[in-house]
């Protein structure tokens, strides 16, 4: 298992990769004109049997225990979707360093798609 772990007086605190993809996942989709996180076939997968994933969320702690975030995004149609991955980047930074007092190195969106949003509001 992949785990950031600390030690303290108390023990040790260990927190596993798939709770800092957890984080930067409800991150992301707090940002206005994000459609959804992007999926990889996987993902797919294990939403077929009824599983949750977070796998298309890639998060790597390098030898200095600083934290990468690779986040595929759908974004909703007629938002600017440079402004939409800026936002999302400063949030999921913002969420991590709150959560969990990791370094967060960096934070690389890729933007999968376009879609429109279910609701009938336009948003220009």
């Amino acid at each position: 298992m992949h785990r950031e772990e600390s030690s303290l007086d108390l023990g040790t605190i260990k927190i596993h990769k798939n709770v800092i993809a957890s984080i930067a996942s409800l991150a992301a989709t707090e940002i206005d004109g994000v459609r959804k996180i992007g999926k990889d076939f996987k993902m797919g997968l294990w939403e077929l049997i009824g599983k949750k994933s977070y796998s298309s969320i890639k998060v790597l702690i390098d030898k200095n225990d600083e934290v990468r975030v690779e986040l595929p995004l759908v974004v909703k149609y007629n938002y600017n979707v440079p402004e939409v991955a800026n936002k999302v980047q400063e949030n999921v930074r913002n969420a991590l360093e709150k959560m969990t007092n990791l370094t967060v190195r960096n934070i690389n969106v890729a933007v999968q798609g376009i879609e429109k949003d279910d609701s009938s509001g336009r948003h220009d």
